[in-house]
């Protein structure tokens, strides 16, 4: 099971500095995620990231989505294969299925019609 193997504290430090890039990535994308650099400051970036995973609307997926950037979320941080281990596998699922479930309910939301204004 691959949250019960231990990973390196490298691995861990290299995860936490990405998690602190994210606030540089959003910010070229044209917004601040105040509370989740907060968050990962004050918590680590593997311990923030198990906490908002479970915690809809908190991690700037939706606005990424919007910017088509996707790939530069935190559930994708946590997909990566290096990153892994560090996480449980509910943690992993969850994190698979907020990606999964964004996108899709994204380009439903892009193609349905809109009722015109009545004349």
């Amino acid at each position: 099971m691959r949250g019960s193997r231990v990973a390196s504290p490298a691995v861990e430090a290299r995860f936490h500095k990405e998690m602190m890039g994210l606030y540089d990535r959003f910010a070229d994308l044209g917004f601040r995620p105040v509370l989740l650099r907060r968050f990962v400051l004050l918590n680590g970036g593997v311990a923030a990231a198990k906490e908002l995973v479970f915690k809809p609307g908190t991690t700037g997926l939706e606005r990424l989505l919007d910017a088509g950037k996707a790939e530069l979320s935190m559930e994708a941080l946590m997909l990566r294969p290096e990153y892994q281990r560090l996480f449980s596998e509910l943690e992993l699922k969850e994190a698979t299925q907020r990606l999964a479930n964004a996108t899709r309910s994204r380009s439903r939301g892009r193609l349905q019609a809109q009722p015109s204004q009545p004349k």
